[in-house]
């Protein structure tokens, strides 16, 4: 079946972060043109899954200083784009809780909203958004029912989209974040977003906002690690 235009992001990437901030400044009715697929480090329970399917997790940890680079260099690229960034810390996280909680908040009508929320929280206020308390409070800032968003990590139906998310970006070849998608054309990194807004749009109606800079150029990495 033929896919739509798409976007690969995940809550634990700066990176993912900041091109989509960037995407919906340029189009802002981006949550609703483009489908939205999470991607994560899957749990033991999602390995296993995602393995029975076939499929796998395609991701190489990061050498240590790269990990110090991107630490300096997202600092320096949020400045650039006007962000305010406080740097999360991340103990023993479960990424399974916000990004299943993501495909029920989309389910609800709400994932724009749950999208906003959560990573204005992980991003702008550095809190973990991997604990039951931090992403029930966002979830209920996105207008849901916070416990109903934190039990959506042991819903088997959840569980089972979110491995069709991950098989998804294994079938798209997807070895970083963010990842961008449409047709047969696929672009990786936050310098190629202008490229994929061009392939989507077209040459001569791709917005540009006044006084934005034309292109941002990063060392990505994948949902793994920083990136």
């Amino acid at each position: 079946m033929k896919r739509g235009p798409r976007v690969h992001f995940s809550f634990r990437s700066p990176f993912s972060w900041m091109a989509i901030h960037r995407l919906r400044r340029r189009l802002p009715d981006a949550h609703q043109r483009l489908d939205f697929i999470p991607y994560w480090d899957p749990d033991e329970r999602t390995s296993a899954d995602l393995a029975a399917a076939g499929a796998e997790f395609h991701y190489t940890p990061m050498s240590k200083a790269k990990h110090l680079y991107i630490l300096h260099d997202t600092r320096r690229q949020a400045a650039k784009l006007g962000l305010r960034m406080v740097w999360p810390v991340d103990v023993d996280p479960w990424w399974e809780l916000p990004h299943l909680g993501y495909l029920l908040a989309r389910r609800l009508g709400r994932g724009e909203q749950f999208y906003d929320a959560v990573t204005a929280a992980r991003w702008e206020r550095g809190e973990n958004v991997c604990e039951p308390p931090v992403l029930r409070a966002a979830a209920e800032r996105a207008g849901l029912d916070g416990d109903r968003i934190v039990a959506a990590a042991e819903s088997a139906e959840i569980r089972a989209a979110g491995v069709d998310c991950l098989v998804t970006a294994y079938h798209d070849d997807i070895f970083g974040i963010p990842y961008f998608r449409v047709g047969p054309h696929r672009f990786w990194g936050l310098d190629r977003l202008d490229d994929f807004l061009t392939e989507l749009l077209g040459p001569a109606t791709v917005p540009v906002p006044t006084g934005a800079p034309e292109r941002v150029l990063v060392d990505t990495d994948t949902a793994g690690g920083c990136g």
